[in-house]
This record gives structure tokens, C-alpha cells and sequence, in this order.
């Protein structure tokens, strides 16, 4: 391989939209950088990896880990041990990893164990909740990074006060929105991905709540899970609702026995649904109720009113310039912001800078200046 080669790591759906557009401004400067897509398989579900990859236009991997599930020592553990083959191979200037799953620690540590500089995308967002699998990942791996950048400009300063140098860090803005801005006028439409997952149901546009829910501090805590299915429950009464399940969050609810507090007629359980079938489905919500970081800043970009079903957000941003509110698992309180938003129509917000559809292009000029690889 060349020695201008970089590493590309993806692991889970998330990295998926982030990588994108990353890969697609990499790919148009072969003659400088070869990129080089490492998939760890931690999203281990094939079918749903190859429709990711296809509609986001991102080529088959150079290397599929084919990790798998399992606990996150475990995912961790065997990551590292099947990514440094790779890397003794490749041989690459700079690994490059993206957000704050498991695959991104862990291919930052192998390369830097290494001497291989570590650049991270995302760097900076902070929650501040250390019980948070996803916080540790991202503390850790911005300590070990090289060059970081940042999609909103007080994640700079959190880095700053632990003690990162200011010369490392560099805002680039957001690559999901990249992803998205890219993508609104390919968004399946709300009949069509109804009727591809088999809801013959009709839906109007803008007549429904979008729900996702897949923490575990939501669905694997028996009290949290039951106080949230009730309340959703109870919206539905006001409000259809539209609820993407995770095999594993729909397993749980079926454990507990509270399906029967989704009444079919109202609320609508698809399964796993595709980046441009999310797209639409986020597009015409008239409200979003989600624990997903990426949902609060694609509904921020879109303005679509989103209630995070969380006591804490690494995402600020999307609370103070966008339309994202954090209400937590109280019943009441959701239920309050739910109704506040049908009576107002909820926070309009605004998109936050450099949200502009341009991230991806900042970063590859960053790293080709930082790197003196244009000579």
C-alpha cells in the first residue's frame, strides 16, 4: 500500500452516515490520499449493513472484521486483536474513526499502541454521564487522538479543559447533516415505507410521532421501560404513532408484557428501518420521542421537534439553537412536552453553524494541509 494510505474505521450504524461523505471527498483525491474502509462487523446484521452501504453510496469494504455481538469487553477485546493485522499491513499515515461506539476506541488504541496518529471525527461531545458505555469511548478516545474535530464549537472547550492542545482541534461542523442534506430529496416516502414493511395502514404527513428506543438505561431497566411504553401508550391516544423497533427493545417490552399498551389501531411497530426510509419517516413526524443522539441533530436540521427521552445530552446544541427537548422518563413531563408541542407546534430552532452540508470537505482539506500530503 501506499504510504499516503488511510484507514477508515466503521462500526456500527451510526459511523455509517459520518463516513459517507467523508469517503466520498477522500475518494475524489486518490492521487493524495488512498483511503482505505475498515467495516468491524460490530453492526452485525448483513442485510440491513448492505442497504446502509448502497444507499449511502459507500463502497464495499476493504476489510470486514466481522466482529459481532457480544459484551462490550468482549466486541472491544476482539476488535483490537483482528484490526493491528490490518494495520501492519496497510502500513497508513493516520487511522481515522468516527463517533463514540465501541469499534472507535478500539481501533484508536491499537493504532496508537502503534505510533499511528488517530484522527477523530466528532470529537468533543460530552454528556457528562459516565455510566454512559458511549461517554467512556469518547473521553478515551479523544485523549489518544491526533487531530480532532468538533460539529459544534463548546465541544472545544470541553476538550481544552482535559487537557487537549487547541492546535489539535479543528471545527469542521457535522457530517450526519452532510449525510442528510445530501440525501432529503431521496427519502422514501411515508406510503412507501409503510407498505415495505408491511403496515397497510394510511398515515397523513405530519399527523404522527416518530418513536425510537434502544438505550439500555431505557429498555433494559424494568421500571424505566414500563413508565415509558405507558406514556407512549397514552400519546398514542392523542397521536398515531410510528415505532421502528430494535429486535432487542421489542423483545423487552414483549418480556415485560406491555405490548398490550401499544394498541396496533395507534401505534405502528416496523422493524428495523433503512437510513433513506428513516429519512422520510423523520421528514413528515409531526413530532420525534427518541433516546438517539444522531435523531436530536437530524431533527434539529430538518426542524422537526424532537423530545429526548434522556436526563442528559451530549448534543447541546440541538437544546439551545435547535428544537430538541430533554424531558427524561417521567411520564408527566413527556407527556406535558407532548402537548405543548401540539398546541404550539413546538420549538422552531435554527440550524446550528456550519451544519451546512460542507463538513466533509473541511475535514479532508484539514487533513491534507495537516499532513503535508499535497506535496
Amino acid at each position: 500500500m501506499s504510504p499516503k494510505a488511510l484507514v477508515c474505521v466503521v462500526g456500527a450504524r451510526p459511523n455509517f452516515m459520518k463516513m459517507a461523505p467523508i469517503f466520498k471527498q477522500l475518494q475524489a483525491i486518490r492521487h493524495v490520499v488512498t483511503p482505505f474502509l475498515v467495516h468491524t462487523g460490530q453492526h452485525y446484521d448483513q442485510a440491513m449493513k448492505d442497504t446502509f452501504f448502497q444507499q449511502l453510496g459507500i463502497p464495499e469494504p476493504d476489510r470486514d472484521l466481522g466482529v459481532g455481538s457480544g459484551s462490550h469487553a468482549v466486541q472491544t477485546a476482539n476488535v483490537m486483536l483482528r484490526f493491528e493485522p490490518i494495520l501492519d499491513e496497510v502500513k497508513p499515515f493516520a487511522v481515522l474513526v468516527v463517533g463514540d461506539v465501541n469499534s472507535t476506541i478500539a481501533c484508536g488504541l491499537v493504532a496508537v499502541k502503534k505510533n499511528i496518529p488517530v484522527i477523530h471525527v466528532e470529537a468533543g461531545l460530552r454528556s457528562y454521564d459516565r455510566q454512559m458505555p458511549e461517554e467512556i469511548n469518547r473521553i478515551l478516545t479523544d485523549q489518544l487522538s491526533d487531530l480532532l474535530f468538533t460539529t459544534e464549537r463548546a465541544a472545544a472547550d470541553n476538550l481544552i479543559k482535559e487537557g487537549i492542545a487547541a492546535e489539535r482541534i479543528c471545527f469542521s461542523g457535522n457530517v450526519m447533516i452532510d449525510s442528510l442534506l445530501a440525501n432529503c430529496q431521496k427519502a422514501s416516502s411515508l406510503s412507501d415505507t409503510l407498505k415495505r414493511y408491511g403496515s397497510k395502514q394510511f398515515v397523513a404527513e405530519k399527523s404522527y410521532a416518530l418513536l425510537t428506543l434502544h438505550r439500555p438505561s431505557n429498555v433494559d431497566d424494568l421500571e424505566t421501560l414500563q413508565r415509558l411504553v405507558r406514556v407512549v401508550g397514552e400519546i398514542s391516544q392523542k397521536l398515531l404513532v410510528i415505532f421502528p423497533v430494535h429486535p432487542r427493545t421489542q423483545q423487552k417490552i414483549a418480556e415485560a408484557g406491555l405490548l398490550s399498551n401499544l394498541p396496533e389501531q395507534r401505534v405502528i411497530m416496523l422493524p428495523p428501518v433503512a437510513y433513506l426510509e428513516m429519512l422520510g419517516l423523520m421528514q413528515s413526524a409531526q413530532l420525534v420521542l427518541t433516546d438517539s443522539g444522531g435523531l436530536q441533530e437530524e431533527t434539529t436540521a430538518l426542524g422537526v421537534p424532537c423530545v429526548t427521552l434522556r436526563e442528559n445530552t451530549e448534543r447541546p446544541i440541538t437544546i439551545t439553537e435547535g428544537t430538541n427537548t430533554i424531558v427524561g422518563t417521567n411520564p408527566a413531563k413527556v407527556m406535558q412536552c407532548v402537548d405543548e408541542i401540539l398546541l404550539t407546534g413546538g420549538k422552531s430552532g435554527r440550524v446550528p453553524e456550519y451544519w451546512d452540508g460542507n463538513a466533509a470537505r473541511r475535514i479532508v482539506d484539514e487533513i491534507v494541509r495537516r499532513y503535508q500530503l499535497a506535496g
